[in-house]
């Protein structure tokens, strides 16, 4: 396990708030991270979704050189594409301005790779079909069914775009694509039904319960003690039923 990734705040914060900062650093390096079994691609791929879904672009640029030691640029970069599903272009356009400042910096050749692996008009099964295999059938039509007529275009949007044109992108594996979605709705307010989804779509995925509570550890100081005590009861409540 690598050093906390605090160690990259910046110099002014260090000198204005050193009390502060030695805090956080004790309880990340001497807590935290004895209690998360997380890899630090996982982890740090997980604080990369947190950021965003709290729109912390600052201590994202202050972290982003710590990033690129453990994850590529299309790793990074696919957890920004993401997260747009979940928390909206409006909150993530910030994050991929400074992503391509940084990566131009370290003299990364943009644009990246192409990770793209279906074809336009193959999206909307493609993406039903993931959707199906992380939710289960029932679910998925079922949901589709009782939709109103007037409505079910959101969730052909939610398998050709969220699913169909994200999900099937290489870059990161389906495991680590559940993670990154648990960890930005878990990072959010008010989406306690879609946490639930969530967290059964990566128990089916095979990311167990105590993976998924080594997230919500790793995001406690990104995120606070109510939205993690909020996550902790969902992740108890659908674990007792799965």
């Amino acid at each position: 396990m690598s050093n906390d990734l605090l160690r990259e705040f910046n110099e002014e914060l260090k000198s204005n708030d050193p009390e502060l900062t030695n805090i956080i650093d004790s309880f990340t390096t001497k807590q935290v991270l004895k209690k998360s079994i997380l890899s630090d691609k996982e982890r740090y791929i997980v604080t990369i979704a947190s950021l965003v879904a709290n729109e912390s672009t600052l201590l994202y640029k202050d972290m982003l050189n710590v990033f690129l030691e453990v994850l590529s640029p299309v790793e990074i970069k696919e957890v920004l594409y993401q997260s747009i599903v979940y928390v909206g272009l409006a909150k993530v356009y910030p994050f991929l301005d400074i992503t391509n400042h940084v990566l131009d910096e370290n003299n990364v050749e943009l644009p990246l790779d192409g990770q793209t692996t279906v074809k336009y008009e193959d999206r909307l099964e493609s993406g039903y079909n993931l959707q199906v295999n992380n939710f289960g059938k029932e679910f998925i039509d079922g949901n589709i069914d009782s939709c109103p007529d007037s409505q079910k275009h959101i969730w052909d949007f939610i398998s050709s775009f969220a699913f169909g044109d994200f999900y099937t992108r290489s870059g990161l594996d389906e495991k680590l694509r559940e993670l990154v979605s648990f960890s930005l709705i878990l990072s959010l307010r008010g989406c306690e039904n879609q946490l639930r989804i969530h967290t059964r779509g990566n128990l089916e995925v095979g990311n167990d319960k105590k993976k998924l509570e080594s997230v919500i550890t790793v995001l406690v100081l990104y995120n606070g003690f109510p939205r993690t005590h909020n996550a902790l009861a969902i992740l108890n409540e659908v674990c007792e039923d799965f």
